[in-house]
């Protein structure tokens, strides 16, 4: 009942708020973008939505158009990318991810499940296989999102997936328990940005290896 009929009727109402009260904010964010720097106000990316079918994800572009498209953002070099302060700020504070309030009143996402993958992201999709993470529609956030989000290795954000996948399997009070959830932890993540880490999946895993390796050089040369 709740994650086949009550569940989308959730998104329908709330994506439709959020498009009427964020209008003319994202319009605001859409001729901030032009001004800034040029090229389209949206990017375009091909996703990975219910039961494995590709869909096109809306986001504000907050990269130059030079970047790499159709990359995840781990496999991005994003330190040689030249984005300007303001391409930053929206990056940090999720802002480019509201257009994708589109997305879910055509139905492609809900506002809460695991996040979609990159079509050509072969290796977490076969993670997701083993949780059956890919038999739920994709969200705007999830239960991975509010428990690391970019520093999580795929490994860690699948099995966190298959545990959103089983509270909404589980029956009405808990999939409606986890979205609650879900819903309230990413506004906190966003106040507080917590697991933004540029450079992506794993990414705060690697640079604390590096630090390990850095401060076991220093033993070794004293």
């Amino acid at each position: 009942m709740y994650k086949h009929f009550v569940k989308r009727l959730l998104d329908i109402i709330l994506s439709t708020i959020g498009i009427v009260v964020l209008a003319l904010p994202m319009l605001i964010v859409a001729i901030m973008i032009k001004i800034d720097s040029p090229g389209p106000v949206l990017f375009k990316q091909r996703r990975i939505g219910l039961h494995k079918r590709e869909f096109v994800i809306l986001k504000f572009r907050s990269m130059p158009v030079s970047a790499p498209s159709n990359v995840a953002t781990h496999q991005l070099d994003v330190n040689a990318i030249q984005m300007s302060k303001f391409q930053k700020a929206i990056r940090k504070l999720s802002i480019d991810e509201l257009p994708q309030l589109y997305n879910i009143w055509l139905g492609q996402l809900s506002c809460c499940g695991p996040r979609p993958a990159l079509y050509n992201q072969a290796n977490l999709v076969a993670e997701r296989d083993k949780y059956g993470a890919n038999d739920v529609k994709p969200g705007l956030t999830g239960w991975a999102q509010i428990n690391g989000r970019d520093e999580l290795e795929i490994e860690v954000k699948a099995k966190l997936d298959g545990e959103y996948t089983a509270a909404l399997n589980a029956g009405y009070f808990k999939g409606f328990a986890m979205d609650c959830c879900c819903f309230i932890g990413t506004v906190l993540s966003v106040i507080r940005s917590d697991g933004v880490v540029e450079g992506g999946t794993g990414e705060m895993k690697k640079q604390e290896e590096l630090k390990e390796v850095s401060i076991e050089g220093d033993v070794v040369h004293k």
